[in-house]
């Protein structure tokens, strides 16, 4: 009887045990174990429980966040992306194609010039024998001048007067060229000189000239005497602060300007992309003027190109054609 009685105070001392072990932890902050020691007076069971109790690892318990109360803290979804927007982020880019702007015939129009005829007589045989609705514009002090721009002129060219100009720089331009600190009269006698130096030309570009043709006074003498003979003016625009179509059309010319330079660059390569860049203006324009050389590869990339260009609907024209 007295083994059962004291059976039954041990196991009520292992509930109060347990009991109190709980209220601690509940109590004590939850990242600390709870540790309890047993009096030397209890059982051997109960000193047992406690022992495994001291050695079980108390983990605390995860505490959910609160849930939010108050309408602000439920974000509002982000809407979804339309179709179209959906579309939009994975069809590739594709550029809009370039506004034509023809003339009335309907088909771009281009105009070739090639400067500095003359000088090279291999080179510019060669451009002789591009077809007739190239320009050809001569340099005044050519050898054989006339006759080189004779058989220009019987083969069908339109031709100029491709008059030396000063440039920005020391690069010459030529003999008797047309510089700006000449005195009037020296630079009307070079200017009569020049225009004297062959015949069947109906217009003229400058070679040269990024430092004359932005001085106005001494484009105006060019100009009138270009009105006297009844000539109009292809500003080569070797500058962009070129004054030459302006003061041309101020002083009752006819006049335009060049587009494109093919052969800045004289490799082949570089020829083909000017050439590229000569046919979008003219889609964009409804005509373009474009200069070259009697270089080989300017002439071949022209001889190789022109057809094609024909082919698909361009038309070339003689400078004249141009000129308003």
């Amino acid at each position: 009887m007295r083994r059962k009685n004291k059976a039954g105070l041990g196991f009520l001392a292992l509930l109060l045990l347990v009991g109190s072990a709980g209220l601690v932890f509940m109590t004590s902050k939850p990242s600390r174990p709870v540790a309890v020691s047993a009096p030397p007076s209890w059982s051997a069971p109960v000193r047992e429980a406690v022992r495994e109790a001291e050695e079980t690892p108390v983990l605390p318990s995860p505490i959910p966040p609160s849930p939010p109360t108050l309408e602000e803290d439920y974000p509002a979804p982000e809407p979804l992306p339309s179709p179209a927007d959906m579309m939009a982020m994975v069809a590739p880019v594709i550029p809009k194609p370039e506004t034509i702007r023809p003339p009335v015939s309907g088909h771009p129009r281009i105009a070739i010039v090639i400067d500095d005829m003359g000088l090279n007589a291999t080179g510019s045989e060669r451009a002789v024998r591009l077809p007739s609705f190239v320009t050809l514009a001569f340099i005044p002090y050519a050898p054989r001048l006339q006759s080189q721009a004779d058989r220009a002129i019987e083969a069908g060219h339109e031709v100029l007067l491709h008059l030396p100009m000063e440039p920005v720089g020391r690069e010459s331009p030529g003999p008797g060229a047309l510089l700006v600190g000449l005195a009037p009269d020296e630079l009307r006698t070079r200017l009569q000189k020049a225009l004297d130096s062959f015949t069947g030309f109906d217009g003229v570009n400058n070679h040269m000239g990024s430092r004359f043709t932005t001085d106005q006074a001494a484009m105006e003498q060019v100009a009138d005497a270009l009105r006297e003979r009844r000539l109009f003016f292809l500003d080569s625009r070797t500058t962009l602060s070129s004054l030459g179509e302006k003061v041309a059309r101020e002083r009752g010319l006819l006049a335009a300007s060049r587009d494109v330079f093919l052969d800045d660059d004289m490799s082949a390569a570089a020829v083909r992309v000017q050439l590229a860049q000569t046919e979008r203006i003219a889609r964009r324009k409804g005509f373009v003027i474009a200069i070259g050389h009697p270089h080989p590869a300017t002439l071949a990339a022209l001889e190789a190109w022109i057809p094609e260009m024909e082919r698909l609907g361009f038309e070339f024209v003689p400078l004249r054609a141009l000129v308003r």
